[in-house]
């Protein structure tokens, strides 16, 4: 297989499914019936390996990869899948932070155009068999499954897992999970199975006592991550780290209840070389020193909140890169924008990128000073040239905004 065969195949399976991250609600397939048909064909890989399932609107990403990093230190061989990808697909599946094999990709999808034609998956739900397949194949000790969207009718929800997580539930995606905290509080306990313990990282009592009566419904121990004391800090230098420690933790705790053989010192090194082991990358991501260079995918408003928070409580001037796709409510956005700042604006280079031109009348009411660019690539160029040295610049808004930023200049990704 050559790298442009490898190319083509993956060209394909993005031309071929729907894909969400590109094509946005009209690619979304809801339910369980699709990944069922796709698992039974492949003989129900999900069924062989033993899984960790973590859900959230926010943190689930940085949940999944420092709950891999500990077992890791600890000895174990962990499978993980998470997505999006930022540069490479192969990142939504790795083991032990090695992105998935190409040529096991590249046959894969051999395989996938040989379905029969009452199955019509989508992108995800061909890249959740993917993984399923990968990580049976290549005999993982565990694997950690990051759910897509919502959890209810994700398809990654058709694992048995040895125990779940939900780091929150907030506003995200209302287009398809609902317009309220309590609606898209009710997608996401839907991971929630009989007999399988639950961590809730959640710290709005609405939203937890909704995970705490599916809990109770289906018969399963309900532990509250935020009841967790720790002073234990990770690699991973974001501010709203800290919650997402308190569900890993407790996590571990309800693992070592399995004979799961981790120390304190594996949880502790874990935590701390995340990046080393996993690879993960794009949250708080000091990019580089001089100028300080921050990327960070948070691309909602309670994650943006927390990530502009954080910038605020930084001294120095800033110059700040964002773009949008385009079912996110911007006006919500510009009510938390960073201060003593300059905005450099950009629309994502995917179809539901949002051109910032369509939304620069709430730039020009927000009274801020920016400039608008064809692509993030020349408003990064432009925000590094009128940076000094003591200046701060910030590169966020959208998973997609940060990959390309990412694979335009960074050379050394693991």
């Amino acid at each position: 297989m050559t790298n442009e065969e490898y190319q083509k195949a993956v060209d394909w399976l993005f031309v071929q499914a729907p894909n969400y991250q590109i094509d946005g609600e009209k690619a979304y397939k809801p339910g369980l019936d699709n990944i069922t048909r796709l698992c039974a064909f492949f003989d129900n890989p999900q069924d062989k390996i033993k899984c960790i399932h973590i859900g959230g609107t926010n943190g689930k990403g940085s949940t999944s990869n420092m709950l891999a990093s500990v077992l890791q230190e600890s000895g174990y061989r962990i499978g993980l899948y998470n997505s999006p990808h930022l540069i490479d697909f192969t990142e939504r599946i790795k083991i032990n932070g090695k992105n998935c094999d190409k040529e096991f990709v590249f046959q894969f999808i051999q395989k996938l155009k040989t379905l029969p034609e009452d199955i019509l998956p989508s992108f995800f739900e061909f890249t959740t068999i993917m993984a399923f397949e990968y990580f049976y194949q290549k005999k993982v000790d565990f694997a950690i499954i990051e759910v897509g969207l919502g959890g209810r009718l994700d398809s990654t929800n058709i694992i048995k897992p040895l125990i779940s997580a939900i780091t929150n539930a907030q506003l995200d995606h209302q287009n398809i999970l609902g317009n309220t905290i309590e609606e898209i509080a009710f997608e996401k306990a839907g991971i929630i199975k009989p007999n399988i313990p639950i961590v809730s990282g959640e710290e709005n009592e609405v939203v937890k006592n909704i995970f705490k009566a599916k809990a109770a419904k289906e018969n399963t121990h309900f532990i509250d991550a935020t009841l967790v004391k720790t002073g234990l800090n990770s690699d991973l230098k974001g501010n709203y780290q800290k919650k997402n420690i308190r569900v890993v933790l407790a996590l571990v705790d309800e693992l070592k209840k399995l004979d799961l053989k981790i120390s304190d010192e594996h949880v502790e090194q874990g935590l701390l070389n995340v990046h080393d082991n996993t690879g993960f990358i794009g949250r708080w991501f000091e990019f580089s020193q001089n100028p300080l260079t921050i990327c960070d995918t948070a691309h909602n408003q309670a994650g943006l909140e927390l990530v502009f928070s954080q910038l605020n409580s930084i001294p120095k001037y800033k110059h700040v890169v964002l773009g949008f796709v385009n079912d996110k409510k911007i006006d919500d956005v510009m009510t938390l924008l960073p201060e003593n700042s300059a905005f450099y604006f950009a629309k994502p280079a995917i179809n539901r990128g949002r051109h910032p031109e369509e939304y620069e009348d709430l730039l020009i009411n927000s009274k801020i000073i920016y400039k608008i660019f064809d692509s993030v690539q020349e408003a990064y160029l432009s925000a590094k040239q009128q940076a000094t040295a003591e200046d701060l610049i910030f590169i966020g808004g959208s998973n997609f905004v940060v990959g390309e930023f990412l694979e335009k200049n960074l050379t050394d990704i693991k």
